[in-house]
């Protein structure tokens, strides 16, 4: 970063701590909120942008190569007329970058002289067309589109440091995609009694990112298909340099035919298996001595003084009430050799036995044992180690839920199956594209530590959060020459992040 930039990024946090300083007030006469002579016009030269990080967005799609590998992998449009293809994935991805919503957003930003000229278009495709574009997909279409955003998914892995390639944690879940539509080709009645679609997510937890995204119909169960591209994703990150791969699963996806060629081809696996009579029975059988106290750490390490715990105002109600409740005692862990039937050798199983006391208001009534068990080939691992890793699967919900409620990708607004896989993949880019932001943050120098910090804490964060630190900044655009100036009209805490990113995108990624 320049000295320039620095020194005003400075200025800006020096001015802000001095207003946010601590200070003895007195009792005030009037509110804090004093403006009211407030008049509103419109300028004539000046022009900005609300989503000021939006060009940061773009500076990476051509650095990193989306751009090219769209428009080279993906074959929708016969003639350009004028739109390439890219033109409309990066359309509807941008969309969601900026904060909308819904397809429809996009006649907002189509009607906004100054966005367009700010990613240097003299139009965009406007919501109809937008929709007719994702009903141009054929399922081998998707499937392109699916590759040639892994391909560049190759080049950001192969910035990041040797560490970084030591393992890769694969997940798969379902995800249900509910619509009150009635004309949707592929819509299906869930055992919910719900509408909708039902798309499998693979992701890597390392980063978060969805691997695939595949749409399914409603009643479909969640581990179909799973198999082929759990072997698709070891693929890509075998081929992304990853020394070693983890695969991670509840139930639905312990599928017992494959674990053997999985185990041969050296990939690692934990997934959760059903509570079997006969699993039951050999985790009765065990003898005590078997069994360990699985303790679990705490959530976080309170940074200042401990606070007392607020009453539970929840479980108050419950016993008052009368109702039943089901108690956590205490848990123990334990393990044996279990060969399931589609298997030729055994594998590991851990049993988690959970010991509930089972209460109404303030009467115990019984106690009541219950097992969840985990099949794995890692034989090294302690038993607690193995569930707390299985447990820690858990984070892909955050991820479905972010792609769900943040960018709103996992919803169906197109007419058919494949129509709304084709949306779900491009929309899902909006949330790619944060966590490649994050990955090309430069690490290294002097301020090492400091920066990795930063580059998790990025990568961590809620969607709505990264709009509100890196896009909704708001910016002059200015033409010139052969330039187009983002003039930053305000500052946060994230704008150098924001300019180190900047910096190290202008020129192709080297990989």
């Amino acid at each position: 970063m320049s000295n320039i930039r620095r020194q005003v990024l400075r200025n800006c946090k020096r001015r802000i701590e001095y207003r946010l300083r601590d200070r003895f007030w007195e009792d005030q006469a009037d509110p804090m909120l004093t403006a009211s002579n407030i008049h509103y016009e419109l300028a004539e030269r000046t022009r900005a942008l609300h989503a000021g990080g939006i060009g940061a967005m773009h500076k990476l799609a051509l650095a990193t190569g989306l751009v090219d590998e769209i428009d080279r992998r993906v074959r929708v449009l016969k003639f350009h007329l004028p739109y390439h293809e890219s033109d409309h994935v990066l359309n509807i991805a941008y969309n969601f970058l900026v904060g909308g919503t819904c397809l429809e957003d996009i006649e907002l930003l189509r009607n906004s002289e100054v966005y367009m000229d700010a990613l240097g278009a003299q139009r965009i495709p406007d919501p109809t067309t937008a929709g007719d574009f994702c009903r141009r997909f054929r399922p081998e279409d998707v499937e392109d589109l699916m590759a040639a955003i892994n391909r560049v998914r190759l080049r950001v892995w192969k910035l990041q440091p040797g560490s970084f390639r030591d393992e890769a944690v694969i997940e798969a879940d379902g995800a249900f995609a509910e619509t009150g539509g009635e004309c949707k080709e592929g819509m299906e009645i869930s055992h919910k009694g719900t509408w909708g679609f039902h798309p499998l997510l693979v992701s890597l937890a390392n980063t978060r990112e969805p691997l695939f995204i595949i749409n399914r119909s409603g009643n479909r169960p969640s581990h179909e298909g799973a198999a082929q591209r759990f072997d698709e994703a070891i693929k890509l990150c075998r081929e992304g340099g990853f020394r070693k791969v983890t695969m991670r699963g509840d139930t639905d996806f312990s599928q017992t035919k494959h674990l053997d060629r999985w185990d041969e081809e050296g990939v690692r696996f934990i997934f959760g298996f059903d509570a079997v009579a006969s699993l039951v029975k050999a985790a009765d059988g065990l003898q005590r001595t078997a069994w360990e106290a699985l303790d679990r750490p705490p959530k976080y390490t309170v940074a200042t003084q401990p606070r007392e715990r607020p009453e539970n105002v929840k479980e108050r109600i419950v016993q008052q009430r009368e109702f039943e409740n089901k108690r956590l005692v205490s848990e123990h862990v334990a393990e044996f050799a279990y060969q399931p039937s589609s298997c030729r050798k055994s594998y590991r199983i851990v049993a988690l036995r959970k010991n509930l006391t089972i209460e109404k208001g303030e009467l115990a009534l019984f106690d009541e044992i219950r097992y969840f068990f985990y099949i794995t080939n890692d034989h090294r691992a302690e038993p607690a180690a193995v569930v707390r890793e299985a447990n820690d699967r858990c984070d892909q919900e955050n991820l479905i839920a972010q792609l769900k409620s943040g960018v709103r990708a996992l919803h169906a607004p197109v007419d058919n199956l494949v129509s709304n896989w084709a949306y779900m993949v491009m929309a899902s880019l909006a949330w790619t594209l944060k966590a490649w932001f994050a990955l090309v943050l430069p690490e290294g120098g002097r301020w090492e530590e400091k920066h990795k910090v930063e580059k998790q804490r990025v990568l961590r964060m809620e969607f709505k959060t990264f709009l509100n630190a890196f896009i909704r900044i708001p910016a002059q655009i200015v033409r010139q020459g052969r330039k187009i100036i983002y003039r930053l009209l305000s500052w946060n805490p994230w704008e150098a992040i924001l300019f180190r990113a900047v910096d190290c995108l202008r020129n192709p990624l080297r990989c």
